[in-house]
C-alpha cells in the first residue's frame, strides 16, 4: 500500500480527494525532553510511525483504508517539566479546543470514526472524548497508548516509562540516525518519601525536577533496534485488528 494514501503528512489533495476512508488515526504526542539521546518530539515521532504501520497493515489484511493524520505536539507536562527548556506545557482546555476542532472538521466531510494512538503519558483526553460524544453521538473516538498495547516486560529487560529501553529501542527501529545511545543518561529515578503515595492512596503529579536528573525515567542502556522492532509489529497488529473491529461494528456484544 502506498503510504501517500495512508500518511497525510506525505499525501496531497490530489490522492486523498477520490479515496474513501474509514477511520483516521490521531497520533497525540508533546514536546519535551526525552532523556539526553531521544528528541525533544519523541512522542510525536513514535505514534505517528505506529499508527501508519497499523493503517498499512489494516489494509492489507482487512480491506480497511484509514488515514494518519499529523502528530500533535500538544502535550500537558507535570509540574517541573516546564522549567525544562523548550518543554512545552499545554492545559486541557487547549487540547480540548483542538481534539473539538479536528473532530468538527472531519465531521463536516463524512468521517465518523477516530482512533487515538496517545504517545505521552501526561496527556488526559477521556474527559474530553466523553464531552465529545455529546456534542457528536455518532462519531466514535478511541483511545489508546500504543506503550501499554502490548506488554512491555514481554520485549525488554527493564521497561520504564520515559526515555526507556522500550522508547529508545522503537526509536531505533524507526530512527536509528535519531538516536545517539552513548550520550544517554541513566535514567534513575527517586520516588515518594510518604508511605501513603507509595502505595497509592492518592495520586498527585510527580515534580519532574524531584524525580530525575536527566529527564528519563528507566536504564535506556540495552535498547537495540531489533527489541524496537519486535514490539512496533506487534503492536500495530493490534491496532490493525482494533480499526477492523471498529469498521466492521465489532463493538458490543448481544444484549442480555
Amino acid at each position: 500500500m502506498d503510504n501517500k494514501t495512508i500518511d497525510l503528512s506525505i499525501s496531497n489533495y490530489g490522492t486523498a480527494r477520490d479515496l474513501d476512508y474509514d477511520i483516521v488515526l490521531l497520533p497525540w504526542g508533546a514536546t519535551e525532553p526525552h532523556n539526553l539521546h531521544l528528541p525533544y518530539l519523541t512522542d510525536c515521532i513514535l505514534s505517528h510511525d505506529v499508527a501508519v504501520d497499523a493503517a498499512r497493515l489494516a489494509g492489507e489484511r482487512y480491506g480497511v483504508r484509514a488515514m494518519v493524520m499529523p502528530a500533535l505536539f500538544a502535550g500537558s507536562q507535570n509540574p517541573g517539566q516546564r522549567d525544562l527548556k523548550f518543554c512545552i506545557h499545554y492545559r486541557q482546555e487547549t487540547q480540548k479546543a483542538i481534539l473539538t476542532d479536528i473532530v468538527a472538521s472531519l465531521y463536516n466531510q463524512g468521517l465518523r470514526r477516530m482512533v487515538i494512538v496517545n504517545g505521552h503519558g501526561g496527556n488526559s483526553l477521556k474527559g474530553m472524548i466523553r464531552d465529545l460524544a455529546v456534542d457528536y453521538p455518532d462519531f466514535l473516538i478511541a483511545l489508546s497508548d500504543w506503550f501499554t498495547v502490548c506488554p512491555a516486560k514481554e520485549y525488554f529487560e527493564a521497561p520504564g516509562d520515559h526515555a526507556d529501553e522500550l522508547e529508545t529501542s522503537v526509536m531505533m527501529h524507526y530512527h536509528p540516525e535519531l538516536v545517539d545511545l552513548a550520550t544517554a543518561g541513566k535514567g534513575a529515578r527517586t520516588g515518594f518519601a510518604a508511605p501513603s503515595l507509595q502505595r497509592k492512596t492518592a495520586w498527585i503529579p510527580r515534580n519532574w525536577l524531584r524525580v530525575t536528573s536527566d529527564t528519563g525515567i528507566g536504564d535506556p542502556s540495552a535498547a537495540t533496534a531489533e527489541k524496537g522492532g519486535r514490539y512496533a509489529a506487534a503492536v500495530a497488529a493490534r491496532y490493525a485488528e482494533l480499526l477492523n473491529d471498529l469498521v466492521k461494528g465489532n463493538i458490543y456484544a448481544d444484549r442480555i
